[in-house]
């Protein structure tokens, strides 16, 4: 017979049960979950949500899942992690809104190798305000301790939202006409990509971290938190105004536009216009990154592009720059059959 200590229990296996349902129980207080619609709580097998709209005729679903990739290890490694939670939110959200959905409930998952409950509570802190500053709530998720399959001090992140929108206003690029303006809704630097380039550079090139970008450090100003773009569009979401809306995250703006133009139209845009964010001058003389490389990856400094007529532009961008956006003229929609993003001009690596 083994002795007493040599016997294998679920807790020397190396999953903590113990700490898990620590967890779980302060969840059921720090979630609180103002939406009427939400007809259970936090630690019910899964989550209910009454499927009323008030005001919104026919309504279409809009559901996506998004993870917060490598930005996640650089977070950890500078004591940030809870930027990464509302990182993985507002680009969750921001990826909806573009189809013109606001956003009801989020659901995450969070694994890791061994959990720590400060760290865990930490994140799911962020997560729960990222929701709620944009009128959505977290209503549950997953958090699983996989000793062996995550190697312990590492964390893999992801969630998914559902949103809501009338069917008749569901914006798909459809709307987009010959003439139409591109305009730029500025970023705060690089949002959710390029942290794999990021981390090869503080590898290669540990003197980039001692660069300043707006007057703060440079490793402050990558891992600022990605924008969250609805509480400056929730108001216009609706309006027809607004032709089309895209989320430059990887590849970049022409990456992510030519998703939205219909066929027969392409977008031309004006690097000349485009008032790059510094950490990008920063990152291409440091790293000596090809320009190309960098238009054709990064956001540099658009962290969304809108799409209205000529006569709405300019209305439109006042009404940006009023709600606390930067906002500015980037392009024109032009008749192409390659249906693509076209460049013109030269990036003024100046900065804004």
């Amino acid at each position: 017979m083994p002795k007493k200590s040599d016997k294998l229990t679920y807790a020397k296996s190396g999953v903590d049960r113990d700490t898990h349902s620590e967890i779980t129980q302060g969840l059921k207080t720090q979630l609180k979950m103002k939406d009427p619609r939400i007809l259970n709580r936090v630690g019910a097998f899964a989550s209910l949500f009454e499927a009323s709209f008030p005001g919104i005729k026919d309504p279409v679903l809009v559901l996506k899942a998004e993870e917060p990739g490598s930005k996640q290890l650089l977070a950890r490694q500078f004591n940030k992690i809870e930027y990464i939670g509302f990182d993985m939110i507002n680009h969750l959200i921001n990826d909806i809104i573009v189809m013109g959905a606001k956003p009801l409930a989020v659901l995450d998952v969070i694994i890791v190798g061994k959990l720590v409950k400060e760290e865990i509570n930490t994140i799911i802190s962020a997560i729960n305000q990222a929701c709620e500053n944009q009128d959505c709530s977290l209503v549950g998720g997953e958090i699983s301790e996989q000793p062996g399959v995550i190697p312990e001090g590492v964390f893999v992140l992801s969630s998914s939202v559902v949103g809501v929108v009338s069917k008749a206003r569901i914006i798909d690029g459809s709307r987009i006409k010959k003439g139409d303006r591109v305009i730029a809704l500025a970023s705060n630097g690089l949002h959710t990509n390029g942290y794999s380039l990021v981390r090869k550079l503080i590898a290669s090139k540990p003197a980039i971290l001692k660069a300043r970008v707006n007057g703060e450090d440079f490793i402050d100003a990558a891992l600022k938190p990605h924008t969250a773009y609805y509480p400056y569009l929730k108001e216009i979401l609706n309006s027809p105004k607004v032709r089309g809306l895209a989320h430059i995250t990887g590849d970049g703006i022409s990456g992510n536009l030519e998703r939205i133009l219909p066929a027969g139209l392409s977008a031309l845009v004006h690097l000349d216009k485009i008032e790059v964010h510094p950490i990008f001058k920063v990152i291409k003389e440091v790293g000596g990154v090809p320009e190309s490389d960098m238009i054709a990856n990064l956001n540099m400094g658009v962290g969304m592009a809108m799409v209205a007529s000529p006569v709405e532009e300019p209305g439109m961008m006042r009404y940006l720059e009023s709600k606390g956006i930067h906002a500015y003229h980037i392009g024109e929609i032009i008749e192409d059959k390659d249906n693509t993003v076209r460049y013109t001009g030269k990036v003024k690596w100046k900065t804004r």
